[in-house]
């Protein structure tokens, strides 16, 4: 059933809210008086710079017994642990670990979440890494566009495979917060292969590929995805939650390879977006507050919003089920439709 929003997902996903939003809000502040991570274990992904790093920064400001900085450069996760833990002063009550995780391979993510298994407790997972390619590159192992295969089959991958992780390490009266980092931009993907017999195949495809749009894409998917699988997975294994951090200050500007697009998305950074410790909140908050009724669902500024518009339209239902399938297809090397089934209780 569709959540009752306040706002229409249309007019939520137009040009003038989104400047409302940049402009007017912003995601709530959590300090130790409004919890308490003490004793707790949590994984970002994509933690040794921007939001990732500041989300990291704020869970130990909550008291988060340990992070685990997932990256793709353990020399660069290194570097963020020492500026973590300088950020700690003298306080060294907090254990902050540096894990591998490069999601452009199938086998690095299957190793790393194998190693999650040997943790005495894992509470919280946000997964927010991701990219954006202005120019066409195809994965060597997996023959998938790179946008596509980091930013979505990666993020599916990842997700259903710590699942049970997530469910063993935790109880269903206290579950593990999985949090999926989305982006406003999944509203305004125009997606032109939606009607492509494949929908994965029709991604990989150079002739039609846009940087800009690829990206909005893999986010849109990731949240068809999200309504698929809380279908399967009911909040008592894991709430998994989508937030959006909105417009920040980022790196994402050095993708772009066109000196006006690189201008102009400088001056949108400048104007518009908010600083990373601000983007960040979205994180926190989505991790530490949101409860049951957040499950399968996306967020912005702490409140529970519409998704793409799509989402909820009967094409939408349609893609999102072939997405699903076509999802499952190409994992089922790593045993995901037995793990989805262990999951729903079939």
């Amino acid at each position: 059933m569709t959540p009752q929003f306040d706002i229409t997902p249309k007019k939520r996903a137009s040009q003038l809210a989104f400047l409302h939003r940049q402009l007017f809000n912003a995601p709530p502040v959590w300090t130790p008086k409004d919890a308490d991570l003490s004793g707790k274990t949590a994984i970002i992904t994509g933690s040794n710079t921007g939001l990732g790093f500041e989300c990291g920064r704020q869970l130990l400001d909550l008291g988060l017994n340990k992070l685990i900085l997932a990256v793709r450069s353990e020399t660069k996760g290194e570097e963020a642990k020492r500026a973590l833990l300088l950020d700690r002063g003298s306080d060294k009550s907090s254990i902050i670990e540096v894990w591998k995780l490069d999601l452009s391979s199938y086998d690095s993510i299957v190793a790393f979440v194998e190693r999650t298994k040997t943790l005495e407790r894992l509470d919280i997972a946000i997964h927010n890494a991701g990219l954006l390619k202005k120019t066409f590159e195809k994965n060597n192992s997996t023959s998938h566009e790179e946008t596509i295969q980091v930013n979505y089959l990666a993020l599916a991958l990842f997700t259903l495979l710590l699942l049970p992780v997530m469910k063993q390490k935790n109880t269903p009266e206290q579950p593990g917060r999985l949090v999926l980092v989305s982006s406003d931009t999944a509203a305004w993907a125009l997606f032109k292969e939606k009607n492509a017999d494949s929908l994965l195949s029709g991604l990989d495809n150079p002739k039609s590929f846009d940087g800009q749009d690829q990206y909005a894409t893999s986010k849109l998917l990731g949240q068809l995805f999200l309504t698929e699988l809380v279908k399967r997975v009911p909040p008592s294994v894991a709430i998994i939650n989508a937030p959006n951090p909105g417009l920040c200050k980022s790196s994402l500007i050095r993708e772009y390879n066109n000196p006006i697009q690189k201008i102009i998305f400088s001056i949108l950074q400048r104007l518009l977006g908010r600083d990373g410790s601000v983007g960040a909140r979205a994180f926190t908050d989505a991790a530490v507050k949101q409860g049951a009724e957040s499950h399968g669902q996306y967020l912005e500024d702490g409140k529970i919003q519409p998704m793409a518009p799509i989402v909820y339209e009967p094409e939408g239902e349609t893609i999102a089920q072939k997405l699903w399938q076509e999802t499952l297809n190409e994992l089922a090397f790593a045993g995901v439709v037995d793990i989805v089934k262990s999951l729903s209780g079939q």
